[in-house]
């Protein structure tokens, strides 16, 4: 008696739904920060796995990654700052990254993606970026002993995330809408990459672990926010003259 083909199908294991989305990965981006690529993402790809074999949904996922997210900006700006406290704020907030790179690959392996759920991953995306910076900013009038005007400095933090998120959105829609590839083949620059890690949102993340040592805390902090300034200001003509040789 032959099987049916139902009965011999066989449900891939864990590793081999891993392998699946490593082969199904997306381009990386020229201007990807190292943290993104070699860390989060992977991380992302084995929560992804794991959710897929659960059967969570896309939505489901960004879901869990907003209350991580959501978790560690609360801490942050609700509890006394502290060795513990750090180490508590930087792992959620890694870990709300990386669930936020495991919704697009859930959504591959299932065949795609919906245009509900990229809605969905951008709001809270700019929700947790702007939440953050806020908690910084109450946790700083709360428990830091620094000068009044350093309270500009996760204000300024806040307003430049919020450009930079926005202007990048924007110009994958202007060029999706005229049918310009996002990514090309060989575009990737390793060097380039580790350079940008002063701009990667992971390393902002895991910055927090010097929470408990809040003169560090605020070095740190004020040196990321300055490197993202410096990065937007040339960033942005090189932007506005991508979009006018889009016509």
């Amino acid at each position: 008696m032959t099987a049916s083909p139902e009965s011999t199908t066989r449900r891939p294991t864990y590793w081999e739904t891993v392998a699946q989305l490593a082969a199904a990965q997306k381009g990386r981006a020229a201007g990807a920060p190292a943290y993104s690529v070699f860390v989060n993402r992977p991380a992302g790809r084995l929560l992804a796995a794991a959710a897929h074999r659960a059967g969570l949904s896309p939505n489901r996922v960004t879901a869990i990654s907003a209350a991580c997210s959501a978790a560690g900006i609360l801490v942050l700006a609700l509890v006394p700052p502290s060795v513990w406290s750090g180490v508590l704020v930087a792992f959620l907030l890694a870990l709300g990254y990386a669930f936020d790179s495991a919704d697009g690959q859930v959504a591959r392996l299932r065949g795609g993606g919906s245009a509900a759920g990229e809605w969905l991953d951008h709001v809270v995306d700019c929700a947790k970026i702007s939440l953050l910076h806020i908690a910084v900013l109450v946790a700083a009038a709360r428990f830091f002993d620094v000068p009044t005007a350093w309270l500009l400095v996760p204000l300024a933090f806040l307003a430049l995330e919020n450009v930079a998120f926005f202007t990048i959105i924007l110009n994958d829609s202007l060029k999706q809408i005229r049918g310009v590839p996002l990514r090309r083949p060989g575009q990737f620059r390793p060097l380039r990459s580790v350079v940008l890690l002063a701009v990667d949102y992971g390393v902002v993340c895991l910055s927090f672990v010097l929470l408990g040592w809040t003169d560090a805390f605020v070095v740190v902090y004020t040196l990321l926010c300055a490197a993202l300034a410096g990065h937007t200001a040339l960033a942005l003509p090189k932007w506005f003259n991508d979009m006018r040789r889009l016509g």
